[in-house]
């Protein structure tokens, strides 16, 4: 099913008289109506569409028709969000302006109306929303190669000011630059380490030293500055010609995203949120330190590469000798199931250097 998200791109279309299986999403009709009106349009999808009574009654037999839904948010999103969409109103000069933003709307509504809400209105919204955000996933991602896309996970409490925060950027930076889409979860710490990173790709060393030494002002995310100071970054340096998908949600919302990530995919649902950013991450995932959260999201992409799940398995690097074999000694247990075959298919990797969790990146073709 052919899918159109502009109206310049279904406009080139009604030149057919007869329009059939195609999906039209979030659209304002208004202007196309009386074109509209004289075509006939079978087993066709509109996803809240603005359209008048007339038009309705025309498409309605033979169409599925998914009415506009009142929100603070757009329940059909028909594209990524970015610092410019969640971020809206906000003056980085003024902190408490974040409070108007939609990032911030939308989170209040949610936290009122329940992380687990009750009424089938809200639930229903919310996966219909965040069904539209793995669409928008899918198309951006026909940009790129399957095996191009890595992911970083860590800890969202990785300080600014922590060598490691300073390592991941340089990794991510590193990737952009050969090639590789990073993708992580979207929000502070080792998060967004891996877009400060992407961003700026292609600038020296100092650049990024530079931007570090200001996001350091404010450490850790729950400091009344880690947002401003991400802004002062990107009025420094305004422009990236690189992307990154952060991927988000807000049932952390009291963890803004970051502003460094070129695509925000922003979901509700976390359990969706994160076995779909391993599935994407085709081409390896870094786990950097982290937590409960970290150790989760390894033993589901173990689970993903045991099961082969999506054809083939992706490398498993992890970062950080000493944190991964005795602080948190999840490696050796890994490797040596590995060894014994308990789970098999894993390519595993256990390095402190950048230049070896780029090499192990890269050796996967």
């Amino acid at each position: 099913m052919k899918e159109f998200e502009s109206i310049p791109a279904l406009k080139a279309i009604l030149t057919k008289k007869s329009i059939y299986n195609i999906a039209i999403q979030s659209l304002d009709l208004t202007s196309l109506e009386d074109e509209m009106l004289s075509r006939k349009f079978d087993c066709c999808i509109f996803l809240g569409c603005k359209m008048s009574e007339p038009l309705w009654q025309h498409l309605h037999p033979n169409n599925f028709i998914f009415p506009i839904m009142k929100a603070p948010y757009n329940v059909y999103p028909n594209k990524l969000y970015s610092k410019e969409t969640l971020y809206n109103n906000y003056d980085y000069k003024k902190p408490k302006t974040y409070n108007q933003t939609l990032d911030k709307l939308v989170y209040d509504h949610y936290i009122k109306t329940g992380k687990q809400a009750d009424t089938i209105r809200e639930t229903l919204t919310r996966r219909l929303h965040d069904h539209s955000i793995t669409n928008a996933i899918g198309d951006f991602l026909k940009n790129f190669k399957p095996k191009k896309v890595v992911a970083i996970m860590g800890g969202h409490g990785l300080s600014r000011a922590d060598k490691t925060y300073q390592q991941i950027a340089e990794i991510s930076r590193d990737l952009t630059e050969k090639g590789y889409l990073m993708v992580s979860g979207g929000g502070p710490g080792a998060m967004e380490a891996t877009h400060l990173g992407a961003w700026l790709t292609g600038r020296s060393d100092r650049s990024l030293s530079t931007a570090i030494n200001i996001l350091k002002t404010a450490p850790l995310y729950n400091d009344k500055k880690w947002l401003s100071t991400a802004f002062e970054v990107l009025k420094k340096y305004p422009k990236s010609k690189y992307q990154s998908l952060g991927i988000p949600t807000w049932l952390y919302g009291h963890e803004p995203p970051t502003p460094f990530a070129t695509h925000i995919a922003k979901y509700f649902a976390n359990s969706v949120r994160e076995d779909g950013l391993l599935t994407i991450a085709k081409g390896g995932v870094i786990f950097a330190p982290g937590s409960a959260g970290t150790i989760q999201e390894i033993f589901q992409d173990l689970t993903q590469n045991h099961y082969q799940s999506f054809g083939f398995a992706s490398p498993m690097v992890f970062m950080n000798k000493e944190y991964w074999s005795y602080q948190r000694p999840i490696y050796p247990v890994i490797e040596l199931m590995s060894l014994r075959g308990d789970v098999k298919n894993l390519n595993l990797g256990l390095y402190d250097t950048n230049e070896e969790v780029i090499d192990h990146i890269e050796s996967f073709k």
